[in-house]
């Protein structure tokens, strides 16, 4: 029987208890995605932005650093929200506590559209017509994400506490056995059905991130599948003792990047 799978709602408000840990424990992007939406996506000085489920901000920092002003971020839980308010003081950002469905956000007014690591909690194909209707002709929209996991590699720290992480899955997990965030297949033709865009592409790549005992504990403290837990605690003691006795401190996770493009056509 598969694992049954956290209701969207839920998921929403799973990663707000402890917004720092959150920031400091989950890995940054890397300078390629940002790089991409430089030269592909023309991002720059007074791209008008929206984000879609910014959280702490892991994106936003960098998307205003590199000219999206004025940003719009929306974000549904107001823990996160305010988080992302107070580490990011810079008038150009704007940040509305809001589930993306109910945001009021203005149609054409946006060159670019982003989520990081978060649009797997929304309905695709209602999400996708929204944003087709906020971007301007020529606007693009990004969907990018951090992935756990590479099953084309070796990953005996999965292995080894895969009893412990039995229970629900998040819609991460995907619908064909594929993290959503790497079937490709799936998430380009969702962008093909709008018939609202006339380029999508998507880039990919692998790389390894390197944990102690604690970091490991703290990052699986962000996951809704963990933090959401009656048994929590336990849980991540479990992985911290996994950790040091069996790893000797030393965890390796292997991480996949994925982003899609996509624009707007006239």
């Amino acid at each position: 029987m598969p694992p049954s799978r956290l209701a969207r709602e839920a998921g929403r408000q799973a990663f707000g208890a402890d917004p720092a840990n959150y920031h400091d424990a989950r890995p940054d992007y890397p300078d390629w995605v940002f790089g991409t939406l430089r030269s592909r996506c023309a991002l720059g000085a007074g791209t008008t932005t929206f984000e879609i489920g910014a959280g702490t901000g892991k994106a936003t920092r960098r998307l205003l650093d590199l000219g999206a002003r004025p940003l719009v971020a929306v974000e549904p839980d107001p823990r996160l929200a305010e988080f992302l308010r107070m580490a990011n003081l810079d008038p150009a950002l704007t940040v509305q506590v809001s589930a993306f469905e109910d945001a009021a956000l203005d149609a054409g007014a946006f060159d670019l559209g982003v989520s990081a690591t978060a649009f797997h909690w929304l309905d695709e194909e209602a999400a996708l017509a929204k944003i087709a209707r906020l971007l301007c002709p020529g606007g693009w929209w990004a969907a990018f994400w951090n992935v756990f996991g590479d099953d084309s590699r070796p990953d005996p720290f999965h292995l080894a506490t895969r009893d412990l992480l039995q229970g629900s899955a998040n819609p991460s997990t995907g619908e064909r056995g594929i993290p959503f965030g790497l079937d490709r297949e799936a998430r380009l033709a969702a962008l093909k059905r709008t018939g609202a865009f006339d380029i999508v592409d998507t880039a990919t790549s692998v790389w390894s991130l390197v944990l102690d005992e604690d970091r490991t504990a703290a990052l699986y403290a962000t996951y809704s599948t963990v933090s959401l837990r009656p048994d929590r605690d336990s849980v991540l003691a479990g992985l911290r003792r996994i950790a040091r006795d069996e790893f000797g401190g030393r965890v390796v996770r292997n991480m996949t990047t994925s982003l899609y493009i996509a624009r707007r056509a006239a």
